[in-house]
């Protein structure tokens, strides 16, 4: 994942539910409708599940922003 999709999961990940619906909705018009039928889905490879268990181990990344933070650094605030 490269650095813009993980600011982005971040912050909708501190956001409440009208400010995550805002976002969704925003998404949602700026992408064609046949681009959503085009997502291919994918299992994780062993890459993936290894990077997991070292999120999940590490205490460093349960560090999170307030959504007001969070909404700054992507610049929605």
């Amino acid at each position: 994942m490269n650095a813009i999709k993980e600011r982005i999961m971040g912050a909708v990940t501190v956001m409440n539910d009208e400010q995550a619906e805002k976002i969704w909705n925003i998404i949602k018009l700026s992408m064609t409708e046949d681009a959503w039928e085009n997502i291919e889905e994918i299992e994780p490879d062993e890459i993936d599940i290894q990077m997991q268990r070292e999120i999940d181990s590490d205490s460093d990344c349960k560090e999170f922003l307030s959504s007001d933070a969070a909404l700054k650094e992507i610049g929605l605030l």
